[in-house]
């Protein structure tokens, strides 16, 4: 896709026209109380639109017509090959609306555009179309049984999903919960976050456009506590998929719980360790995986490399490296393409990261480059990307999860007190291991508890590598053929005959 120039893409931020209603059953409507909230761009602090506070009679709305189309069958018994057509075209239409799409994205929680477009929307398009092959690819069994029986096990959609996705990557998020669960022939009800509703609601005019029933896809906006807790708590709803923080995926759970036990799939929080050992093939590359695993996306990333785990030998040159690799990550103005860090996405989460921080300092640790925010555009919510040293595990800002760019370095001397300092955290979603040593690679990545772990890289795998945690990180997993199990039931039909 084109990057165009700053001028172009403010030029077409003005021009843009943003639909801020909930989509129900096929239409555009407003609340049903008719109240709205105002969506503010974390650029510069302008308005780009009021949307509809969806609550729990919009939740009712939306799960009877979700059920409705489903028991109809319209979309769930339809053969599978047609549901691809159509997730393909749906993929089609995010492409040929990707330049909107990507703007509304940046606009809306502050990513720079170039990321918008080449990461979020092309991410997008590669996990609806391939979920959307599939799903005409996914066979039933027949199990091993004596002579004169007859056993099927076969996969069934589970009918009504309501999927509550995150502000950092709202449409590539989504499309993780929306192809598999669509493709399977569930009905969804897609809860964006408050702050970052924008692509949800544009993408469900190009749904209908794509031939998707109505009641299919239904999108409300709204806040957790209201909409979220009602789609949680409704006895219609058959699965709650989530990505977000690991104390809201905990109260889902108990939602769950005090309802009709739907089922609950959570990708949650992440402290991840990247763990550097003086033995590591390229330093220099190291470092600038580093600096990228904690500034990407203004370090507002479940996966992010928050902890900088490097072995005592080589701690003063690494640092040094780590900092110079830092000089080109900078905030700029997410609409210009030469940006690679943009604005924090609102003032709640700007002064969460100052406040830690505030706190490293005090708690003793030493800042090596940046923390301070920053001002590239006037009004906006910028901060430097900064690294810490003389961190212990035991520091908040080694402990907790900060969500911004703030790295915390952490030595170790050996292999084992590497893998303790890793594993010393409730979270477990992903690990990065540096090292020549292949026997190293391998005892590592199997020591160390988390969903992914990559070696000599950072954030490695694609749509046919799973996606989730183990621990606080969450159950399940997205991406893969793996994430079909979270929108099926399997059925065992023993036949005598």
């Amino acid at each position: 896709m084109k990057t165009y120039n700053l001028a172009h893409w403010q030029q077409q931020a003005k021009e843009l026209s943003i639909e801020g209603r909930a989509f129900i059953n096929g239409e555009y409507l407003n609340a049903s109380s008719q109240q709205t909230f105002e969506c503010i761009s974390p650029i510069d602090g302008r308005h780009l639109a009021n949307i509809a506070m969806c609550q729990l009679e919009d939740a009712d709305k939306a799960v009877l017509a979700a059920r409705a189309v489903f028991e109809k069958g319209t979309w769930s018994k339809a053969a599978p090959a047609k549901r691809k057509k159509t997730l393909l075209k749906l993929a089609d239409l995010i492409e040929k609306n990707g330049e909107e799409l990507a703007l509304l994205e940046t606009l809306d929680m502050g990513k720079p555009i170039s990321d918008a477009l080449n990461v979020d929307i092309a991410g997008t398009l590669r996990s609806i179309r391939w979920s959307a092959e599939a799903i005409d690819k996914i066979y039933d069994q027949v199990a091993p049984t004596p002579e004169g029986q007859l056993g099927l096990i076969t996969r069934e959609a589970v009918g009504v999903v309501a999927a509550i996705v995150p502000w950092n990557f709202p449409l590539v998020m989504a499309s993780w919960k929306l192809g598999p669960a669509l493709a399977a022939g569930n009905s969804v009800i897609l809860k964006p976050s408050e702050k970052s509703p924008l692509t949800a609601i544009k993408l469900a005019a190009l749904a209908k456009e794509a031939g998707l029933p109505d009641g299919v896809l239904n999108v409300l906006p709204g806040f957790g506590h209201e909409v979220g807790k009602a789609l949680a708590l409704h006895n219609d709803v058959d699965t709650i998929v989530f990505t977000g923080s690991t104390a809201i995926a905990k109260q889902l759970l108990i939602y769950a719980g005090q309802s009709n036990m739907k089922r609950v799939w959570m990708e949650a929080g992440g402290k991840s360790p990247n763990i550097v050992f003086a033995d590591a093939p390229n330093l220099d590359e190291a470092a600038q995986a580093a600096a990228g695993a904690i500034c990407f996306n203004q370090g507002e990333v479940c996966t992010a490399g928050s902890r900088l785990l490097v072995e005592t030998s080589i701690k003063d040159e690494f640092i040094k490296k780590v900092t110079e690799a830092m000089k080109s990550w900078q905030p700029g103005n997410p609409l210009d393409p030469k940006t690679n860090v943009g604005a924090i996405v609102d003032q709640t989460q700007f002064e969460r990261i100052l406040g830690y921080i505030n706190k490293g300092q005090d708690e003793g640790a030493k800042i090596c480059c940046g923390g301070d925010k920053a001002t590239p555009v006037a009004n906006g919510l910028y901060i430097q990307p900064t690294m810490f040293s003389e961190v212990n595990n035991s520091m908040a800002i080694a402990t907790d999860e900060i969500f911004g760019p703030v790295l915390s370095v952490i030595t170790f001397n050996s292999m084992e007190e590497a893998i303790a300092i890793a594993n010393d955290t409730p979270y477990g979603l992903a690990a990065g291991i540096w090292t020549s040593d292949l026997t190293k690679a391998h005892k590592m990545a199997k020591a160390v508890k988390a969903g992914s772990v990559w070696v000599n890289q950072w954030d490695g795998g694609d749509m046919t590598a799973p996606f989730g945690g183990f621990k606080q990180s969450g159950n399940g997993r997205d991406k893969s053929l793996h994430a079909f199990d979270k929108y099926t039931e399997l059925k065992a039909t023993w036949i005598k005959l």
